[in-house]
């Protein structure tokens, strides 16, 4: 195919494979505006009719690759009133990019809190898209323990990683205040999709659910709190003490260890209690 010719620009590609128009009907100032934070221009453009109807398109930028909507990429450059702005102008918050990402995940990953709350408030799902299919070499400095395993994520069934879900990956970079946001806002705190722990996951040291997680990737106390107040089940994590010091685990904040240990021998012993 085209891709595979010699010499080929992987942007030029791209953008035939996946933006919305073709390469010789591109005028980029609407996404470009977007990525650099220029809010005046954002509002000038957006008074005529071509731009409105371009809001939502999926093109490439000055300086990116992947083909973006302007939001998506006002929202992974952190310009909060460019967000609040393309929002109120009718940009979808839940539009996904070639990998599936949406607005909100990307801003999660950079820690841009501003721009998480302003999604949420416009009602951004917290639990990202089921369509998305990134890999963890997209997000560098996520522990290499949680590689994706080798099949795309293009279906609900029982997910083998939990790299595609906004309040793991703000665990993973140790966004509290992001973490918080996303339950509040309503994210599952036990989130495998619909279905349940997926146990050949584990025998790749995989987290299973969002406190394994949690506790693998050593965040504070507070993190662990948090997904109790809300519900997480503590009976998911599968490993125990005597596990600590296996090679696939990072150290774990003695605290936060302390409470989940806590937390889920309260759990068993309710769950022996007869009612």
């Amino acid at each position: 195919d085209g891709f595979s010719l010699p010499g080929r620009n992987l942007k030029e590609w791209l953008q035939e494979q996946f933006c919305d128009k073709p390469l010789e009907q591109d005028d980029m100032r609407l996404h470009n505006a977007a990525y650099v934070g220029d809010l005046d221009t954002l509002r000038n453009l957006l008074q005529e009719d071509e731009f409105r109807r371009r809001i939502n398109e999926k093109s490439v930028w000055c300086c990116g690759c992947l083909p973006c909507t302007p939001l998506r990429i006002a929202a992974t450059a952190g310009h909060a009133a460019c967000v609040a702005y393309l929002i109120a102008q009718g940009a979808e918050v839940d539009l996904v990019d070639v990998k599936g990402q949406t607005a909100l995940y990307v801003a999660v990953v950079n820690g841009h809190l501003d721009c998480v709350r302003i999604l949420l408030e416009a009602g951004a799902d917290p639990n990202g898209s089921r369509h998305h299919r990134s890999r963890t070499e997209f997000n560098a400095d996520v522990d290499m323990d949680h590689q994706l395993g080798p099949r795309l994520l293009l279906s609900a069934r029982t997910l083998n990683t939990l790299v595609v879900c906004p309040l793991y990956i703000s665990a993973a970079y140790h966004h509290l205040h992001c973490f918080q946001l996303l339950l509040q806002a309503g994210a599952q705190p036990d989130f495998n999709y619909t279905g349940p722990v997926c146990h050949e996951a584990l025998t790749r040291g995989l987290a299973s659910c969002l406190l394994d997680a949690v506790l693998r990737h050593g965040c504070e106390v507070a993190f662990i709190h948090l997904l109790l107040d809300h519900g997480a089940n503590p009976a998911l994590v599968p490993w125990d003490e005597s596990e600590l010091e296996a090679p696939n685990r990072r150290k774990v904040d003695p605290e936060a260890l302390r409470v989940f240990l806590e937390a889920r021998s309260e759990k068993n012993l309710s769950e022996r209690r007869p009612t």
